[in-house]
Order: C-alpha cells, then sequence, then structure tokens
C-alpha cells in the first residue's frame, strides 16, 4: 500500500516527470502531472482514512461473495459505459457460463473482460511487477478476442490507412478529438507513456495520482481501433490494486458509469486546459478519480458490513427455529424475505403462491400472529408503507403491526 507522506512534497518538482515527445506526424505531445498537491492533499488524505476503514472490516468472512459482486459489477458498469446492453444480473449469469460456449456478441465481451480481469489480477498481485507493453497488448487482446470488428486485431496497435480517420469524443462531452492516426506515432507514445509512468513511481508519485493520469493520457492515444476505454479502465484498476488498494479498483466502473457525462467531458476539457495553458489541466480529472475512490471504497465497506449482517441473520433464524421460538411458517417468510435482498410490501406478499400455500388450511388470526411475533422477537420489521423488513435491517419509519396486519 503506498502512502502517502508528504504529497505536496511529491508533487513539488514537476519538471522533472514531464516528458514532451516529438513524433513523426501528429506533432508533440506532452505528458505532465498538472496537478495541485494542495488541493489534492486533504481528498488523498481522505481515501486513505476511508480504506484503513474498509481494510479494517470482516473481509475475510465475506470475501468470495464480495469478489463475486464486484467483478460482475464492474464489468456491467465497464460494458455499460460503452453501449452494454446486459444488464447486472444478465451479466453475472454470462459469468458463471462456459466461456467456451458463449456465442452471443453481447455476451462476449462480458466473457471477455473476465478473462482481461484475470490477466489483470495476476498482474497485480506479481511482486515488482511494472506497467509495459506486452501487459496493455494482453488486456487488450483479452477484451476484443472473438468480437466483430473490421479493423480491430486483438492486442495490435492502430495504424490507420489513408482514408479511415480516427476521432474520438462526442459534441455532447466537449467536442471530438483526432488522436494519433498512425501507428508509429502510437508505438512512440504507448512506449512513452510506460516510461513516464516508471518515472513517476521511481519519484513515488502515489496511485491515486498515476493511475487516472495514466487512464487520461492513454485515452488521447487511443492506440487500438476497438476497447480502448475498457483497455484503459483495466490499466487503471491494475494500477491501483498492485498499490495494495482492493476490491475498489475494479468496482470504480461503476462510479464512472453513474457519472458517465462528467467521465466523458473531463477527458476533452483536461486536454483543451493543456492546450490553452491553463493551470492544473489534470487537476478536475484526477480529483474526480480520487472522489470516485472515496466513495466506491464507502460503499463497499457498508456492502460488507450488509453481508456480515445477513449471515448473521441467517443464523440466529435458524437458531430460532431450531429453539421453537418461531415455527417453520415464520422460518420460510423470513428466508424468502433474507433471499429477497429488500423490503416486501404486504400486498404483494400475500399474493406470492408459497406464502399462500403457508395458510391454505388456516385463518386469519393465526397469520397475524406469526407476523406479530416476529416483531416481537425483532426478527422482521413493517414500515409505514406496510412493507415487511429482515430484522437485521431497520427502517426509518417503524409501524406496529395491527391486528388486521399480515
Amino acid at each position: 500500500m503506498d502512502i502517502l507522506l508528504d504529497i505536496e512534497n511529491a508533487l513539488s518538482s514537476l519538471s522533472e516527470v514531464e516528458m514532451r515527445i516529438e513524433t513523426r506526424r501528429f506533432g508533440p505531445f506532452t505528458f505532465r502531472l498538472d496537478v495541485d498537491g494542495t488541493v489534492l492533499a486533504p481528498l488523498y488524505q481522505r481515501v486513505l482514512d476511508a480504506h484503513e476503514r474498509f481494510n479494517a472490516s470482516p473481509l475475510s468472512q465475506v470475501a468470495r461473495q464480495l469478489e463475486r459482486e464486484v467483478v460482475a459489477s464492474s464489468i456491467f458498469g465497464t460494458n455499460s459505459i460503452e453501449g452494454g446492453t446486459l444488464t447486472e444480473e444478465e451479466t453475472q449469469m454470462v459469468l458463471e457460463l462456459d466461456p467456451t460456449q458463449v456465442q452471443e456478441e453481447e455476451q462476449l465481451r462480458a466473457v471477455n473482460l473476465k478473462a482481461a480481469y484475470d490477466v489483470a489480477q495476476q498482474a497485480a498481485t506479481t511482486s515488482g511487477w511494472q506497467l509495459d507493453i506486452p501487459f496493455i497488448q494482453e488486456v487488450h487482446a483479452a477484451i476484443t478476442q472473438r468480437l466483430t470488428h473490421a479493423y480491430n486485431q486483438p492486442g495490435v496497435f492502430r495504424d490507420n490507412p489513408k482514408a479511415i480517420k480516427t476521432h474520438v469524443g462526442s459534441p455532447a462531452h466537449g467536442g471530438r478529438y483526432q488522436p494519433p492516426q498512425h501507428g508509429h506515432d502510437i508505438e512512440t507514445l504507448m512506449q512513452a507513456l510506460v516510461s513516464w509512468h516508471q518515472g513517476l513511481e521511481e519519484r513515488q508519485i502515489p496511485a491515486l495520482i498515476r493511475a487516472p493520469l495514466v487512464h487520461l493520457y492513454y485515452e488521447l492515444i487511443h492506440p487500438f481501433w476497438d476497447g480502448n476505454g475498457r483497455v484503459g479502465r483495466v490499466i487503471e484498476a491494475t494500477l491501483l490494486q498492485s498499490a495494495g488498494y482492493r476490491y475498489a479498483p475494479f468496482a470504480l466502473a461503476r462510479y464512472y458509469l453513474q457519472n458517465i457525462d462528467s467521465y466523458f467531458t473531463l477527458f476533452n476539457s483536461s486536454r483543451k486546459a493543456a492546450e490553452n495553458g491553463q493551470d492544473w489541466p489534470n487537476r478536475g480529472f484526477v480529483e474526480f478519480h480520487i472522489e470516485g475512490m472515496r466513495q466506491t471504497i464507502n460503499g463497499l465497506h457498508d456492502r460488507v458490513n450488509q453481508i456480515v449482517g445477513m449471515l448473521l441473520y441467517e443464523s440466529s433464524i435458524r437458531r430460532a427455529l431450531d429453539e421453537r421460538r418461531i415455527n417453520a411458517r415464520q422460518y420460510t417468510i423470513l428466508s424468502m424475505l433474507l433471499a429477497r435482498g429488500r423490503p416486501w410490501p404486504l400486498a404483494e406478499l400475500r399474493l406470492m403462491p408459497w406464502y399462500a400455500s403457508l395458510y391454505l388450511k388456516l385463518n386469519d388470526k393465526t397469520r397475524v400472529r406469526d407476523l406479530h411475533r416476529l416483531r416481537d422477537l425483532e426478527l422482521a420489521w413493517l414500515d409505514t408503507d406496510d412493507a415487511l423488513w429482515p430484522g437485521f435491517v431497520q427502517p426509518s419509519t417503524i409501524k406496529p403491526l395491527s391486528k388486521k396486519g399480515g
């Protein structure tokens, strides 16, 4: 885990980590920090504080479930950013299939991203790993394998014919931009990006700042015909995970999806600010990223606590059944409520076939009595909207169960 002792000192020698590259046809391209350490220091500290709290949570108890959720959520998020149509539930189902049997294009995108994540995880957990061109090409090959594209070759940099121009961006997000078109320029700039990042590492620039800057400049180079956004986000996540951040680097894709207009606009605004000679042109993009990490880590922390609460609740209702404090009907209701994962309006609950079957030969008094007992034991709550909640989540407004309830 990289630790910030003095971020302002770490960012003080900006000229030492600036790299200007002359390309054959694209012209000059400059890699620079261009962030304000005095502004970033408190933002950075908030992320460190959040990460410390997250690491202190009972991760070992929920690691497998959290990992599965983060992977599915991240793949859904990063695919959706690029126009993917699978829902998060559909994404999770696809990831459980045999990858060799997946043929549909949308499903392949999800399966390919999982393969790229595996490449990234392997790299990030390898001692002494450093970002290099073969890694970037391997990630791209994993992401775009078996996908249909007129020009893209997995793992091969773009080299535009004269008649075909690549543009990125849109008027809605600050305008369109023409990145380097020629293979030699792209290879030169990608090698320079890797070298520049190595210089940031050697000067102990924190990963929370290095990673988004690599993501930013990678997207401005736009080295492949297809998959650049997905590759850029995987590179960013790998750099963060290699620095010791767990789960959040890949989960960050959901933050980008939720703030997609800001995400896309900041690429253009950073580029234009640099072209116009403005102070700290990259500040907005890096601040956006750091805030995303803070929100993502806090969200993961809340989710860990929720999963632990669910596990304890599951154990408590089983124990209540074993000790005969609740009956089999009540246990079924609580188990189904837990599996649902959200409150259940009583009006809907009564219409469920499994619920109706519990009371097929019983009267309403028994149904009411069952729910009263669950409320008395604090194994379930009823809110003022007549929705039933599992006992480990207490609604803001609790409604006492009436004799007509249930």
